[in-house]
């Protein structure tokens, strides 16, 4: 009984952070601080450029010699709700049998590589040294078969769009367009340069779901209090998956990166430890050399394994 006081004490005094450390960053900056006018003031000297450290100056340079156009990020992030003491993230990525629980698309812009993504706020548009920083545990990358490579130029105007547009958050995770959760946004951005890839499943149908009861019933149960549609059993949800269900099992797509345990914040790697491998084609790969001169909108180092 001690023990269980102490525990609940703990949580009061001491209650976890909700906010992934790519928000820590931008605390005190009202609105988004990866939208299109953050990003512009950035540009134009009008906000002090972000800071990189010298663990994320690591990852930009990795960027620039892996990530190319339209290529798929997955990482395991630490997305919270309920004042941060319900891991979200790690409940969805645990129960669908995933390394992941999150995915972004990439761009090739004037700084390097960055990742069109969402946040609490709105569409981001993150340098890939800021959105590797909230990866807790396992990244990957996926891209497109060069058969399908054809689609990048319409995928990255959706994610373009979305960005200028400020589409919100959607915290329901439903299937219309009128917000978007970052599965969401990649599956339909992938949707409009034609690239279908794997359908929503439903919560019920998740591979572990069976494994965490109290979890499901509490999911179901809260956002009956917390949402206006409430999640349910039968709510249909994409999801980044494996290499049997969501977006890691696209055909179309190929692996550039295998799931690899690589966790940013706090756990910052050494700069002894090495980045992860990418598993280069040996076919001829054009994207390799190509660069996108976008405008931005104004406005086998791998550790395997599953956590419990």
């Amino acid at each position: 009984m001690t023990g269980i006081l102490a525990w609940f004490l703990s949580l009061a005094l001491f209650p976890p952070e909700e906010r992934e450390m790519s928000e820590q960053i931008a605390a005190g900056y009202p609105g988004n601080y990866y939208g299109p006018a953050a990003t512009q003031a950035r540009r134009e000297g009008r906000m002090p450029p972000i800071v990189m450290s010298p663990h994320m100056a690591r990852w930009d340079r990795w960027g620039k010699q892996v990530l190319r156009d339209g290529d798929i990020v997955f990482r395991r992030g630490d997305a919270r709700l309920l004042h941060g003491y319900f891991p979200m993230s790690k409940f969805l990525a645990n129960c669908s049998n995933s390394p992941f629980s999150h995915t972004g698309v990439v761009a090739i812009e004037e700084e390097g590589p960055v990742v069109y993504d969402t946040t609490r706020t709105s569409v981001a548009r993150q340098p890939f040294a800021v959105w590797i920083l909230d990866n807790v545990g396992w990244i990957g990358v996926k891209r497109l078969r060069p058969e399908h490579r054809g689609a990048i130029p319409k995928i990255l105007a959706y994610c373009r769009q979305v960005f200028q547009e400020q589409v919100p958050f959607d915290y329901e995770l439903g299937l219309d367009d009128k917000a978007l959760y970052c599965v969401e946004m990649t599956q339909k951005a992938y949707r409009a340069g034609g690239i279908e890839l794997p359908p929503a499943i439903r919560v019920g149908d998740m591979e572990r779901a069976p494994e965490f009861p109290a979890c499901m019933f509490g999911l179901r149960f809260f956002s009956r209090y917390a949402l206006e549609t409430p999640l349910t059993f039968d709510s249909e949800v994409y999801f980044p998956g494996n290499e049997r269900h969501g977006i890691w099992s696209a055909k179309q797509l190929m692996t550039i990166v295998e799931p690899t345990f690589a966790p940013g914040f706090p756990d910052l790697s050494s700069e002894s430890e090495i980045l992860p491998t990418a598993l280069v084609p040996n076919e001829s790969d054009k994207t390799r050399t190509t660069k996108t001169s976008a405008t931005v909108p104004s406005a086998k180092n791998s550790r395997r394994g599953r956590e419990g």
